[in-house]
Protein backbone atom coordinates (compact mmCIF):
# COMPACT_ATOMS: atom_id res chain seq x y z
CA UNK A 1 0.00 0.00 0.00
CA UNK A 2 1.24 3.90 -0.85
CA UNK A 3 1.35 5.57 2.22
CA UNK A 4 -1.55 8.13 0.72
CA UNK A 5 -3.70 4.81 0.73
CA UNK A 6 -2.79 4.15 4.31
CA UNK A 7 -4.85 5.25 7.77
CA UNK A 8 -2.51 8.44 9.45
CA UNK A 9 -1.93 7.70 13.11
CA UNK A 10 -0.25 10.81 15.61
CA UNK A 11 0.73 10.49 18.59
CA UNK A 12 3.01 12.10 20.57
CA UNK A 13 5.15 13.19 23.39
CA UNK A 14 6.34 16.05 25.05
CA UNK A 15 10.11 16.39 25.65
CA UNK A 16 10.23 17.36 29.25
CA UNK A 17 11.62 13.95 30.67
CA UNK A 18 12.70 10.68 30.30
CA UNK A 19 10.15 8.06 29.48
CA UNK A 20 9.25 5.30 32.10
CA UNK A 21 7.32 2.02 32.06
CA UNK A 22 4.17 3.55 32.71
CA UNK A 23 4.81 5.33 29.06
CA UNK A 24 5.62 1.62 27.98
CA UNK A 25 2.71 -0.20 29.43
CA UNK A 26 0.11 3.11 28.25
CA UNK A 27 1.57 4.09 24.87
CA UNK A 28 4.50 2.81 23.42
CA UNK A 29 3.63 -0.92 23.51
CA UNK A 30 0.27 0.32 21.27
CA UNK A 31 2.35 2.61 19.02
CA UNK A 32 5.11 -0.90 18.39
CA UNK A 33 1.93 -2.89 17.36
CA UNK A 34 0.50 -0.47 14.71
CA UNK A 35 3.73 0.18 13.09
CA UNK A 36 3.81 -3.42 12.17
CA UNK A 37 0.26 -3.38 10.78
CA UNK A 38 0.60 -2.71 6.98
CA UNK A 39 -2.80 -0.58 6.64
CA UNK A 40 -1.46 2.33 9.25
CA UNK A 41 1.51 5.29 8.71
CA UNK A 42 2.25 6.27 11.94
CA UNK A 43 3.71 9.80 12.50
CA UNK A 44 5.02 10.43 16.37
CA UNK A 45 5.30 13.60 17.40
CA UNK A 46 7.78 15.46 19.69
CA UNK A 47 5.49 18.19 20.96
CA UNK A 48 8.88 21.19 22.00
CA UNK A 49 6.56 23.77 21.09
CA UNK A 50 4.04 22.47 23.35
CA UNK A 51 6.48 21.46 26.04
CA UNK A 52 7.32 25.01 26.58
CA UNK A 53 4.08 26.58 27.43
CA UNK A 54 4.62 25.37 30.87
CA UNK A 55 8.76 25.22 30.70
CA UNK A 56 9.50 28.31 28.54
CA UNK A 57 11.98 29.30 31.62
CA UNK A 58 13.77 25.93 30.73
CA UNK A 59 14.54 25.73 27.27
CA UNK A 60 17.73 23.88 27.89
CA UNK A 61 15.35 21.03 29.58
CA UNK A 62 12.91 20.88 26.40
CA UNK A 63 15.70 20.93 24.20
CA UNK A 64 18.15 18.23 26.18
CA UNK A 65 14.90 15.78 26.25
CA UNK A 66 14.16 15.93 22.75
CA UNK A 67 16.84 13.36 21.35
CA UNK A 68 16.39 12.06 24.96
CA UNK A 69 12.84 10.82 23.54
CA UNK A 70 14.71 9.20 20.55
CA UNK A 71 17.08 7.35 22.34
CA UNK A 72 13.74 5.86 24.44
CA UNK A 73 11.90 5.18 21.34
CA UNK A 74 14.34 3.08 19.23
CA UNK A 75 15.71 1.59 22.45
CA UNK A 76 12.15 0.11 22.73
CA UNK A 77 11.47 -0.92 19.05
CA UNK A 78 10.10 2.60 16.95
CA UNK A 79 11.87 1.87 13.48
CA UNK A 80 12.31 5.43 11.85
CA UNK A 81 11.84 3.32 8.36
CA UNK A 82 8.28 2.25 9.51
CA UNK A 83 7.36 5.27 11.78
CA UNK A 84 7.77 8.84 11.04
CA UNK A 85 9.60 10.88 13.91
CA UNK A 86 9.72 14.80 13.33
CA UNK A 87 10.02 17.84 15.50
CA UNK A 88 7.45 19.78 15.80
CA UNK A 89 8.94 23.39 16.08
CA UNK A 90 10.71 22.62 12.96
CA UNK A 91 6.55 22.67 11.24
CA UNK A 92 6.02 25.94 10.70
CA UNK A 93 2.99 25.33 9.05
CA UNK A 94 1.37 23.73 12.41
CA UNK A 95 1.97 27.26 14.16
CA UNK A 96 0.01 28.54 10.77
CA UNK A 97 -2.90 26.51 11.12
CA UNK A 98 -2.67 27.07 14.87
CA UNK A 99 -3.67 30.85 13.90
CA UNK A 100 -6.51 29.97 11.99
CA UNK A 101 -7.90 27.66 14.42
CA UNK A 102 -7.66 30.60 17.38
CA UNK A 103 -10.99 32.35 15.02
CA UNK A 104 -12.92 29.02 16.00
CA UNK A 105 -12.23 28.81 20.09
CA UNK A 106 -13.64 30.85 22.22
CA UNK A 107 -11.70 31.54 25.64
CA UNK A 108 -14.78 30.42 27.95
CA UNK A 109 -14.76 26.87 26.07
CA UNK A 110 -11.08 26.63 26.88
CA UNK A 111 -11.73 27.08 30.35
CA UNK A 112 -14.17 24.53 29.99
CA UNK A 113 -11.93 21.72 28.98
CA UNK A 114 -11.54 19.94 31.76
CA UNK A 115 -8.57 18.46 31.05
CA UNK A 116 -6.79 21.98 30.86
CA UNK A 117 -8.87 22.84 34.13
CA UNK A 118 -7.18 20.25 36.50
CA UNK A 119 -3.80 20.97 34.23
CA UNK A 120 -3.80 24.44 35.04
CA UNK A 121 -4.73 23.57 39.04
CA UNK A 122 -1.54 21.36 39.05
CA UNK A 123 0.48 24.39 37.90
CA UNK A 124 -0.84 26.89 40.16
CA UNK A 125 3.50 27.77 41.31
CA UNK A 126 4.21 28.29 37.85
CA UNK A 127 1.40 30.49 36.68
CA UNK A 128 0.07 31.92 39.87
CA UNK A 129 -3.82 33.34 39.31
CA UNK A 130 -3.44 33.80 35.72
CA UNK A 131 -2.45 31.60 33.38
CA UNK A 132 -0.70 32.20 30.09
CA UNK A 133 -2.04 32.33 26.88
CA UNK A 134 0.16 29.91 25.02
CA UNK A 135 -0.98 26.96 28.30
CA UNK A 136 -4.37 28.13 28.05
CA UNK A 137 -4.37 27.69 23.90
CA UNK A 138 -2.27 24.53 23.74
CA UNK A 139 -5.68 22.70 23.10
CA UNK A 140 -5.79 24.74 19.65
CA UNK A 141 -2.14 24.11 19.10
CA UNK A 142 -2.57 19.85 19.57
CA UNK A 143 -5.87 20.28 17.04
CA UNK A 144 -3.28 21.48 14.43
CA UNK A 145 -0.70 19.25 15.14
CA UNK A 146 -3.36 16.19 14.45
CA UNK A 147 -5.18 18.02 11.43
CA UNK A 148 -1.58 19.25 9.74
CA UNK A 149 -1.27 15.56 8.99
CA UNK A 150 -4.54 14.50 8.52
CA UNK A 151 -3.99 12.18 11.52
CA UNK A 152 -7.75 9.76 11.05
CA UNK A 153 -6.28 7.78 14.82
CA UNK A 154 -5.06 9.30 17.90
CA UNK A 155 -4.06 6.84 20.28
CA UNK A 156 -4.36 8.25 24.34
CA UNK A 157 -5.75 7.63 27.51
CA UNK A 158 -8.85 8.31 29.08
CA UNK A 159 -8.02 11.83 30.38
CA UNK A 160 -6.99 13.09 26.45
CA UNK A 161 -10.54 12.62 25.47
CA UNK A 162 -11.71 16.14 26.29
CA UNK A 163 -8.42 17.49 24.21
CA UNK A 164 -9.52 15.37 21.31
CA UNK A 165 -13.35 16.33 21.27
CA UNK A 166 -12.22 20.34 21.02
CA UNK A 167 -9.93 19.07 17.86
CA UNK A 168 -13.88 17.45 16.10
CA UNK A 169 -15.07 20.63 17.07
CA UNK A 170 -12.79 22.56 15.71
CA UNK A 171 -12.74 20.46 12.37
CA UNK A 172 -16.20 20.83 12.15
CA UNK A 173 -16.14 24.69 12.20
CA UNK A 174 -13.39 25.19 10.27
CA UNK A 175 -14.78 22.40 7.60
CA UNK A 176 -18.84 24.34 7.85
CA UNK A 177 -17.14 27.38 6.95
CA UNK A 178 -14.90 26.12 4.10
CA UNK A 179 -15.86 23.18 2.79
CA UNK A 180 -14.83 19.66 3.66
CA UNK A 181 -11.09 20.12 3.50
CA UNK A 182 -9.94 18.52 6.93
CA UNK A 183 -10.08 14.91 8.95
CA UNK A 184 -12.04 14.90 11.80
CA UNK A 185 -9.92 12.19 13.92
CA UNK A 186 -10.60 9.59 15.64
CA UNK A 187 -9.66 8.65 19.48
CA UNK A 188 -8.32 5.07 20.27
CA UNK A 189 -7.71 4.39 24.15
CA UNK A 190 -5.40 1.87 24.72
CA UNK A 191 -6.37 -1.16 26.70
CA UNK A 192 -3.94 -0.60 28.91
CA UNK A 193 -4.91 1.11 32.36
CA UNK A 194 -2.61 4.21 34.27
CA UNK A 195 0.43 2.26 35.64
CA UNK A 196 0.38 2.83 39.25
CA UNK A 197 3.74 4.16 40.92
CA UNK A 198 6.01 1.76 43.10
CA UNK A 199 4.31 3.82 45.95
CA UNK A 200 0.74 3.29 45.06
CA UNK A 201 -0.15 6.31 43.64
CA UNK A 202 -2.31 6.36 40.78
CA UNK A 203 -0.11 8.32 39.00
CA UNK A 204 3.88 7.36 37.74
CA UNK A 205 5.84 10.57 37.23
CA UNK A 206 9.43 12.14 38.12
CA UNK A 207 7.88 14.66 40.18
CA UNK A 208 6.86 11.87 42.63
CA UNK A 209 9.59 9.86 42.74
CA UNK A 210 7.61 6.26 42.24
CA UNK A 211 8.94 5.57 38.35
CA UNK A 212 11.00 2.94 37.07
CA UNK A 213 12.45 4.69 34.03
CA UNK A 214 13.14 2.63 30.54
CA UNK A 215 16.71 3.81 31.04
CA UNK A 216 17.46 3.20 34.58
CA UNK A 217 20.60 1.15 35.68
CA UNK A 218 20.09 -2.35 37.16
CA UNK A 219 21.00 -0.51 40.84
CA UNK A 220 18.19 1.95 40.35
CA UNK A 221 15.81 -0.62 39.54
CA UNK A 222 17.30 -2.67 42.25
CA UNK A 223 16.89 0.41 45.30
CA UNK A 224 13.23 1.30 43.70
CA UNK A 225 11.78 -1.75 44.05
CA UNK A 226 13.42 -2.26 47.57
CA UNK A 227 11.66 0.57 48.86
CA UNK A 228 8.12 -0.48 46.86
CA UNK A 229 5.25 -0.22 49.05
CA UNK A 230 3.94 -3.89 50.32
CA UNK A 231 0.72 -5.04 52.18
CA UNK A 232 0.94 -2.80 55.29
CA UNK A 233 -1.21 -5.54 57.57
CA UNK A 234 1.03 -7.88 57.03
CA UNK A 235 4.24 -7.55 59.88
CA UNK A 236 6.18 -10.91 59.99
CA UNK A 237 7.07 -13.17 57.12
CA UNK A 238 4.93 -15.91 57.25
CA UNK A 239 1.78 -13.32 57.78
CA UNK A 240 -1.23 -14.14 55.56
CA UNK A 241 -0.32 -11.46 52.79
CA UNK A 242 -2.82 -9.63 50.52
CA UNK A 243 -1.48 -9.34 47.04
CA UNK A 244 -4.53 -7.47 45.80
CA UNK A 245 -2.99 -3.92 47.71
CA UNK A 246 0.85 -4.90 47.07
CA UNK A 247 2.77 -2.72 44.50
CA UNK A 248 5.14 -5.87 44.37
CA UNK A 249 2.56 -7.96 43.17
CA UNK A 250 0.69 -5.61 41.02
CA UNK A 251 4.02 -4.94 38.81
CA UNK A 252 4.71 -9.01 39.21
CA UNK A 253 1.62 -8.99 36.56
CA UNK A 254 2.88 -6.39 34.01
CA UNK A 255 6.54 -8.42 34.18
CA UNK A 256 6.62 -12.07 35.37
CA UNK A 257 5.95 -14.94 33.15
CA UNK A 258 1.83 -15.93 33.26
CA UNK A 259 2.84 -19.88 34.78
CA UNK A 260 4.42 -18.03 37.70
CA UNK A 261 2.11 -15.05 38.70
CA UNK A 262 -0.50 -17.64 40.17
CA UNK A 263 1.93 -19.15 42.26
CA UNK A 264 3.22 -15.92 43.62
CA UNK A 265 -0.28 -14.69 44.73
CA UNK A 266 -0.73 -17.80 46.00
CA UNK A 267 2.23 -18.28 48.31
CA UNK A 268 1.53 -14.74 49.35
CA UNK A 269 -2.09 -15.46 50.91
CA UNK A 270 -0.41 -18.36 52.27
CA UNK A 271 1.80 -16.44 54.00
CA UNK A 272 4.66 -18.49 52.42
CA UNK A 273 6.68 -16.18 50.32
CA UNK A 274 8.61 -13.31 52.24
CA UNK A 275 8.20 -9.68 50.92
CA UNK A 276 12.08 -9.36 50.39
CA UNK A 277 12.41 -12.85 48.19
CA UNK A 278 9.54 -11.46 46.15
CA UNK A 279 11.51 -8.14 45.48
CA UNK A 280 14.65 -9.70 44.52
CA UNK A 281 12.47 -12.23 42.26
CA UNK A 282 10.41 -8.87 40.42
CA UNK A 283 13.67 -7.29 40.55
CA UNK A 284 15.18 -10.15 37.94
CA UNK A 285 12.12 -10.06 35.99
CA UNK A 286 12.14 -5.74 35.42
CA UNK A 287 16.38 -6.22 34.40
CA UNK A 288 15.28 -9.00 31.86
CA UNK A 289 12.73 -6.75 30.38
CA UNK A 290 15.11 -3.85 30.41
CA UNK A 291 18.03 -5.57 29.20
CA UNK A 292 17.47 -5.59 25.52
CA UNK A 293 16.71 -1.61 26.10
CA UNK A 294 19.66 -0.82 27.93
CA UNK A 295 21.73 -2.38 25.06
CA UNK A 296 20.29 -0.44 22.31
CA UNK A 297 20.08 2.67 24.31
CA UNK A 298 23.76 2.59 25.22
CA UNK A 299 24.36 2.16 20.90
CA UNK A 300 22.49 5.06 20.05
CA UNK A 301 24.16 7.55 22.97
CA UNK A 302 27.42 6.48 21.73
CA UNK A 303 25.92 7.14 18.13
CA UNK A 304 24.60 10.79 18.34
CA UNK A 305 24.88 11.23 14.35
CA UNK A 306 22.15 8.54 14.23
CA UNK A 307 19.74 10.48 15.75
CA UNK A 308 20.20 13.95 14.26
CA UNK A 309 19.38 11.51 10.71
CA UNK A 310 16.47 10.39 12.25
CA UNK A 311 15.04 13.47 13.17
CA UNK A 312 16.25 15.32 9.81
CA UNK A 313 14.84 13.13 7.87
CA UNK A 314 11.79 12.78 9.79
CA UNK A 315 10.82 15.92 10.08
CA UNK A 316 11.58 16.48 6.12
CA UNK A 317 9.16 14.08 5.57
CA UNK A 318 6.64 15.49 7.81
CA UNK A 319 7.52 18.93 5.87
CA UNK A 320 6.60 18.03 2.94
CA UNK A 321 3.22 16.09 4.35
CA UNK A 322 2.24 19.38 6.27
CA UNK A 323 2.86 21.82 3.03
CA UNK A 324 0.35 20.02 1.06
CA UNK A 325 -2.36 20.08 3.88
CA UNK A 326 -1.92 23.93 4.33
CA UNK A 327 -2.25 24.34 0.51
CA UNK A 328 -6.10 22.87 0.55
CA UNK A 329 -6.32 24.68 3.79
CA UNK A 330 -5.00 28.03 1.85
CA UNK A 331 -7.31 27.54 -1.14
CA UNK A 332 -10.43 26.78 1.02
CA UNK A 333 -9.68 30.39 2.92
CA UNK A 334 -9.06 32.14 -0.04
CA UNK A 335 -5.26 32.99 0.80
CA UNK A 336 -3.45 30.82 -2.07
CA UNK A 337 -3.09 34.74 -3.38
CA UNK A 338 -1.19 34.80 -6.73
CA UNK A 339 -1.46 30.74 -6.95
CA UNK A 340 -1.77 29.97 -10.62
Amino acid sequence: MEDSKKIRILTGDRPTGRLHIGHYFGSLKTRLKMQENDQYDPYILIADVQALTDNFNQPEKVRKNVRELVIDYLSVGIDPKKTTIYIQSMIPETAELTVFYSNFVTISRLERNPTVKTEIAQKKELFGESVTYGFLGYPVSQAADITTFEGKLVPVGEDQLPLIEQCREIVRKFNNTYGDVLIEPEAVLSNTKRIKGLDGNDKMGKSLGNAIYLSDSEEEVSKKIMSAVTDPNRIRKDDLGNPDVCMVAYYHHLFAPEKELKTICEECRAGKRGCVACKKQLIQYVNEFLNPIRAKREYYEAHPEIIDNILLEGTRKARLTAKETMKKVKKAMKLDYFES
